[in-house]
């Protein structure tokens, strides 16, 4: 059974460091992109990062760029959100996703599926 389970998130300070982990299992990881995205309360789920299936190629959402890196082990089943330079808008539950539909950009939360359960972040001013 294809599962996604998120951990790394909590509370933290303006300007902290958390890094995320999302470890996968029941098919065959190294063959999909895995993206991040994050939900704050009332607002929509937003594309974080994807990472490609080899780790060579990343994309990041223009707000978390140059703060945030995604990295995977292929052979762990399991890709990374490495956040630094926390900010309080940073506050959401934070989700990894397998991209299932590749015809569609990666930006898109429906070209992606078997998403995990997410960890809260909280970051305080």
């Amino acid at each position: 059974q294809v599962q996604l389970v998120e951990s790394g998130g909590g509370l933290v300070q303006a300007g902290g460091s958390l890094r995320l982990s999302c470890a996968a299992s029941g098919w065959t990881f190294s063959g999909y992109d895995m993206g991040w995205f994050r939900q704050a309360p009332g607002k929509e789920r937003d594309f974080v990062a994807v990472i490609s299936r080899s780790g060579d190629a990343t994309h990041y959402a223009d707000s978390v760029k140059g703060r945030f890196t995604t990295s995977r082990d292929n052979a762990k089943n399991t890709v990374y959100l490495q956040m630094n330079s926390l900010k309080p808008e940073d506050t959401a539950v934070y989700y990894c996703a397998t991209r299932w539909d590749y015809s569609g950009s990666y930006y898109y939360s429906q070209n992606y599926g078997s998403w995990g359960q997410g960890t809260q972040v909280t970051v305080s001013s």
